[in-house]
């Protein structure tokens, strides 16, 4: 089976009222926030399949085995194991991490024993699932990603030469391991409300200061005063100071693991996820912060960070990952080029973000899909087809088994 999906945006207050709109050839700016276009079947906001009308959950709670494959029913049960997205970004999203699947099982196990309603604001875990995500940046993109290497912090921290923030730099160079970042960040989210907010403020306005005459950290005091002129007195941003910063030009991806702490800052990109609604924030958000469950959550591992550039096999361009629930590639079709055929053997989800491209299976069922427009394919489907002129992007289960 093949079927066009009807998706859900999402308007959460920090999306553009522009790069969705633009992406499915719709008048901009848009009256409200467009954050993110939800693809798959996920209760909180399911695709519906065009073919039958019914929801994506629902069809495939209703047969299993006939969308998903044997393999994947198998393993994942009655649900399709990833979510895809199109994320627009205008402003800083939270800081935040997702929790593994230990984790998430003894935290939801936790919040059902107190009695916490599932859509309570102070519910720390919704699901029994972790989140592993990754993104493609369709244009610039710009990314707060896990706890930088010290040395470069430290080096950061001397140019702003910020008296308030003299502290961390000693407690840093004293100890720039994990156990010492963690301290670090345990203090700066601990501190008496009043010392975090003047922090807060003292570091924006350094960074508001010196971000015109530090050529080596440039982005990263422009990023410290905007974001902080957005959050005044949140010590999130000082928390950013401790991040790296990450810029994927078109193409270019990023992965999240569980416990990596990060926030996406600016920009569009098409987003792959294991179906799970599980975050804890750190800052930049009026929403719940529980900090002694992000602590545990968390990976103070020094990271050096780079951008993740596809793979070719073939025709497909492949992001590859550790994650089991998702994969993410591309294709670019050429009109003059031969046709190109995929075999099928799981559920999948592909999404065109250029041109116009058709999907044809072996049934000879059929379907057209401009920008912004996606299509489920089943399990049963076989080989795929696709022809026409543009990109399209596929998502499927990385090991169904």
């Amino acid at each position: 089976m093949i079927s066009e999906l009807s998706n859900v945006i999402q308007p959460y207050a920090w999306g553009s009222r522009r790069a969705l709109a633009e992406l499915r050839g719709e008048p901009a700016p848009t009256a409200a926030p467009e954050a993110e276009l939800w693809m798959g079947a996920h209760p909180l906001a399911p695709s519906r399949l065009s073919a039958t009308g019914q929801t994506l959950d629902e069809a495939v709670a209703a047969a299993p085995r006939e969308l998903l494959g044997r393999a994947v029913a198998e393993s994942y049960g009655s649900q399709l194991p990833f979510l895809l997205k199109v994320l627009a970004a205008a402003t800083p999203l939270s800081l935040q991490a997702h929790p593994s699947i230990p984790q998430a099982q003894a935290g939801f196990a936790a919040d059902e024993a107190a009695g916490i309603a599932l859509d309570a604001p102070h519910r720390n875990y919704r699901d029994r699932n972790h989140k592993p995500e990754l993104l493609c940046a369709l244009g610039e993109f710009w990314a707060l990603c896990g706890f930088r290497e010290v040395a470069q912090t430290l080096a950061l921290l001397d140019e702003l030469s910020l008296p308030e923030l003299t502290p961390i730099r000693q407690a840093l160079a004293q100890d720039g391991s994990s156990a010492g970042i963690s301290r670090v960040f345990a203090r700066l989210m601990t501190a008496p409300a009043a010392e975090r907010s003047a922090l807060a403020r003292a570091a924006a306005g350094a960074c508001q200061a010196k971000a015109g005459s530090s050529p080596r950290f440039a982005s990263e005091l422009g990023w410290g005063a905007r974001i902080g002129a957005l959050y005044p007195g949140d010590v999130g941003v000082v928390v950013a100071l401790l991040l790296n910063l990450v810029r994927l030009a078109p193409g270019q991806a990023i992965y999240l693991p569980a416990g990596n702490l990060h926030a996406y800052l600016e920009g569009a990109g098409v987003e792959i996820m294991a179906s799970s609604d599980n975050v804890l924030r750190g800052g930049l958000t009026p929403k719940h912060v529980n900090v002694q469950e992000l602590l545990k959550v968390l990976d103070f591992s020094p990271l050096h960070v780079e951008p993740l550039n596809a793979v070719k096999v073939g025709a497909e361009h492949v992001y590859r990952t550790a994650a089991r629930e998702f994969q993410l590639s591309y294709f670019d079709v050429a009109e003059a080029a031969v046709t190109v055929t995929v075999t099928v053997s799981g559920p999948e989800i592909w999404l065109v973000t250029a041109g116009r491209v058709e999907l044809r299976s072996a049934d000879l069922s059929r379907v057209e899909l401009g920008a912004g427009k996606s299509a489920f394919v089943s399990a049963a489907a076989g080989d795929l087809q696709l022809s026409g002129s543009g990109r399209i992007f596929r998502s499927r289960v990385a090991h169904p088994g």
